[in-house]
């Protein structure tokens, strides 16, 4: 679920690369599972993947001993997981970059399109810092990066005819098939074109996106504190069945229609200092209507 604002400059960087914006919002939709940003110590980032064995090749000597040594490089993939949270991601790239900056740079992800640093050099960019810069830079930037690869990777003609296969060939690897990428591409693609159907607003566990970050800022601008994630875990869906109960309703700690209405209701009647958190939350669930 992504909010009013993103999905506007997803849009515009369709456009401006000669994309269907429906189709780039589906891909987009799958790469980040709606979510563009994490809280990392008060600011917003993007999301980042840090992948040990790319790191692990760009060392030698010292400082991929170092590296090994710290659980941050192996020549095997995967052999280096990346934490659940983003919070602890920024903080082992942080250790990375601390025992070499470009390598590490290279070595991650980045932004709702999750493009490598190491294809800055292949997309344009003066070095991998003006790369992370633009992925820092809001959710247009990650869109921008994104679209940029799909056009050097020459994806735009398959995209725009939704040769879903060609896509997930092309920006997903050769195992797309295996986690059924290109079928989940075509399904995001509908949803787009169809918009939500009835039930698509309810948010529960599980759910993912810019749409539940804003719903766990006005539990916690609320009094219901909770980390906001951009995940439905246990934790949300707990505060939310204590301000079902406080409000009298079923609790059940899915937060649907009623419930978010009350919601609304019960910041609107808040301190007037919360409104704007109203407003962009409200803006966000009726884009999605």
């Amino acid at each position: 679920m992504f909010s009013r604002q993103t999905a506007t400059e997803i849009e515009k960087a369709a456009s401006e690369f000669g994309l269907e914006p429906a189709a780039l919002l589906a891909i987009a939709e799958i790469e980040s599972a709606g979510q563009v940003f994490a809280k990392i110590d008060g600011r917003n980032e993007p999301l980042i993947r840090f992948e040990g064995h790319y790191f692990d090749r760009r060392l030698s000597g010292a400082a991929q001993e170092r590296a090994r040594a710290e659980g941050l490089a192996s020549p095997n993939a995967g052999a280096v997981a990346n934490p659940r949270a983003q919070a602890a991601r920024w903080q082992m790239l942080e250790r990375a970059a601390a025992i070499d900056h470009q390598a590490a740079y290279e070595s991650t992800s980045w932004g709702l399109g999750q493009v490598m640093g190491s294809h800055w050099q292949w997309l344009g960019f003066d070095d991998v810092d003006a790369l992370v810069t633009e992925a820092r830079s809001g959710a247009a930037g990650q869109a921008r990066l994104m679209t940029r690869y799909l056009d050097k990777a020459g994806l735009t003609s398959a995209l725009n005819d939704h040769d879903w296969e060609a896509v997930g060939h092309g920006y997903n690897g050769p195992g797309f098939r295996k986690n059924g990428y290109h079928l989940k591409l075509a399904e995001a693609y509908k949803r787009q074109i169809d918009g939500p159907a009835p039930g698509d607003l309810t948010m529960m566990v599980g759910t993912r996106g810019e749409l539940v970050t804003e719903l766990q800022e006005v539990l916690v601008a609320l009094g219901y504190p909770v980390d906001t994630d951009g995940i439905y875990g246990p934790g949300t869906a707990a505060q939310v069945k204590r301000f079902q109960a406080d409000h009298g309703l079923a609790a059940d700690g899915i937060a649907g229609q009623r419930t978010q209405a009350a919601i609304a209701q019960a910041l609107s009647l808040g301190d007037r200092d919360l409104w704007s958190t109203l407003k962009r939350w409200l803006a966000g669930i009726f884009r999605q209507a």
